[in-house]
């Protein structure tokens, strides 16, 4: 069986030229917690199986993403680098991949061209072609209401998972299941799929939501939005389906360290890379 992975993911902007990184709650409430380059070296010590570095605000500001802060951060770290935010054209993949990025998350502008995944992994790899999904659920009455979305019964009611774009800042109607299969069919090799409603609360993470994806995709799936300890990790792989668990506040913050996260796993038989 396939080690789980734990990745440490740092929201980032460019408030400051280096660059910080920021958490929110529910993609608000924004607050400092770090260097970006010092926080992905940190991590890369204590053992992360992969780093992602998300530029929050390239989308809304429509800029290009933070290359000085991934060249910066590839000299010091050797696990693979994921980079998203203001990936717009298949020469922004190429940018970053030369830059030392090992992979690219696009969300907004595979939503607004999904040929965009096609052209990309043509010429990247599909490996190299991550999908990053922010859905909301959008609770319904009847589940027999909609033929458009995929509907899930969870403990809070029946419901079904819309897109967002820019941030989360503006929605799509566009249902999170359809797309993510879509997105495999084009030639995506990983989806990063964050629940809006969990991001940043600790209450755990959206277990519905990563279980559906999950079961309708082949390609890894990426469970974030909402961890708080690493019981919240361990039902991501056991409950959810997940391959991999992404998390940030819990790291930032020196609440738990990636070691005592794998340790707790390994008890748990979870296999993950020591």
């Amino acid at each position: 069986m396939l080690s789980k992975r734990i990745i440490p993911c740092l929201d980032c902007d460019l408030q400051v030229p280096e660059g910080r990184v920021v958490k929110g709650v529910e993609f608000k409430e924004i607050k400092y917690a770090g260097n970006p380059v010092e926080l992905a070296t940190r991590y890369y010590n204590e053992g992360a199986d992969e780093i992602v570095l998300l530029d929050i605000t390239a989308s809304h500001e429509r800029r290009s993403t933070m290359v000085d802060v991934i060249e910066k951060t590839v000299e010091n770290v050797f696990v693979p680098i994921c980079v998203g935010g203001g990936i717009r054209e298949v020469d922004d993949y190429v940018r970053m991949l030369k830059a030392g990025a090992d992979k690219c998350s696009t969300n907004t502008s595979a939503i607004k061209d999904p040929t965009l995944i096609n052209r990309a992994s043509e010429v990247v790899g599909s490996q190299a072609c991550v999908i990053a999904i922010d859905a909301k659920r959008r609770y319904v009455e009847d589940p027999k209401e909609s033929d458009e979305h995929n509907i899930v019964e969870t403990d809070e009611g029946y419901c079904w998972f819309d897109c967002s774009i820019y941030g989360g800042r503006e929605f799509t109607s566009i249902d999170a299941i359809n797309w993510a299969i879509e997105c495999e069919e084009r030639g995506a090799g990983e989806i990063l799929l964050t629940s809006m409603d969990g991001d940043g609360t600790k209450a755990g993470y959206d277990l519905e939501l990563t279980r559906a994806i999950s079961e309708n995709v082949s390609i890894p799936v990426i469970a974030s939005g909402g961890v708080g300890n690493p019981e919240h990790i361990y039902e991501a792989f056991s409950e959810a389906k997940a391959d991999a668990a992404l998390a940030a506040s819990i790291f930032h913050f020196h609440e738990y360290s990636i070691g005592e996260v794998k340790e707790y796993l390994k008890q748990k038989n979870i296999p993950v890379r020591i």
